[in-house]
């Protein structure tokens, strides 16, 4: 039976976006190969002491805010270098530190934009962080039907201008032309910000106006059985079910509800513990929703979300 090691793991983030990854040094399983920092959590120490301990004894920095963000268990095989062995991966966010780097293992360091690793190869067990990591910690929906168009574009200029990298077009009662005039407009707005773009809808009518990308209902998500080339695919969630079915095929998934929403306040939603609960385990990136604010945020990556979904928060 393989052994189990459990490791601190930091994502340490500059305010542009990018993370750090560094090579595995000479001497030690899986030389060569990239990875988040961290090391082993040596018997009767937190997972926050030895992110903090690793962190200056491999990267010659202290941590000074963290985040606790997500679990994930991987299997190692044996290989000619290293043993097999069971690892629980405990992943840090951490956005401020003292020091200057500096490579103490002889490990080389590298500082990567999300969608643009450049790196290789990376350990197999990061590879579900990054694929979340490559998606932005807000989704927006759109929400004309209450605002009016005019007002919506104003709100939207505004959040794009504030960094806004990714937008669900959801609006069930526009017909197909007011539907077409509308993503013209919305996507025109996005491309000088490279905001990607969903539409609520069929893949197919998603490809026809120009989205980067579909966001589907959870009927759709049951009912589909490969994933269309070429676009990226979200899927709204309501049970395990639904999550690992999302899983198999998508990029990403939403579940709701979190907290009770305006439009049905009488449903008290998951709340945090069931929310948490229903994101162990998976390797899909999901966000939170319903009643979701800003503030929100911390919250749902400590239960393992990539961020948080808003459909009337964000635009006020």
């Amino acid at each position: 039976m393989a052994k189990l090691v459990q490791v601190a793991v930091a994502i340490l983030i500059r305010p542009n976006g990018e993370y750090l990854l560094a090579s595995r040094p000479d001497g030690k399983g899986w030389a060569g190969w990239w990875e988040f920092p961290g090391g082993k959590i040596e018997a009767g120490e937190t997972p926050e002491h030895a992110l903090i301990r690793e962190s200056q004894e491999e990267l010659g920095i202290t941590p000074t805010k963290i985040q606790p963000w997500i679990k994930r268990r991987y299997d190692y095989a044996a290989t000619h270098d290293a043993e097999a062995k069971t690892v629980l991966l405990h992943f840090f966010f951490v956005s401020e530190w003292r020091g200057e780097l500096q490579a103490r293992e002889g490990q080389q360091f590298a500082w990567q934009h999300p969608q643009k690793l450049n790196v290789s190869p990376v350990l197999p067990a990061n590879a579900p962080i990054m694929q979340a990591l490559s998606l932005p910690s807000v989704y927006a929906i759109s929400n004309v039907q209450k605002m009016g168009e005019h007002a919506f574009l104003q709100a939207l200029r505004k959040q794009l201008d504030q960094g806004l990298q990714l937008l669900q077009i959801r609006e069930p009662q526009l017909d197909k032309h007011n539907l077409t005039q509308l993503s013209t407009k919305v996507l025109s707005l996005c491309a000088p910000y490279d905001c990607r773009c969903l539409l609520n809808g069929s893949p197919e009518q998603a490809m026809q106006l120009g989205y980067q990308g579909v966001h589907l209902n959870s009927q759709r998500l049951m009912t589909m059985m490969t994933k269309p080339d070429n676009l990226l695919i979200g899927a709204s969630c309501h049970d395990a079910g639904q999550l690992q079915k999302a899983q198999a095929l998508l990029d990403f998934a939403l579940l709701s509800p979190v907290l009770p929403t305006r439009s049905h306040p009488e449903e008290p939603g998951l709340g945090w513990e069931k929310f948490g609960e229903m994101l162990n385990g998976l390797e899909i990136p999901v966000y939170a929703l319903g009643g979701m604010q800003l503030e929100h945020l911390a919250h749902a990556q400590a239960c393992g979300a990539r961020g948080v979904a808003m459909q009337r928060a964000i635009w006020i």
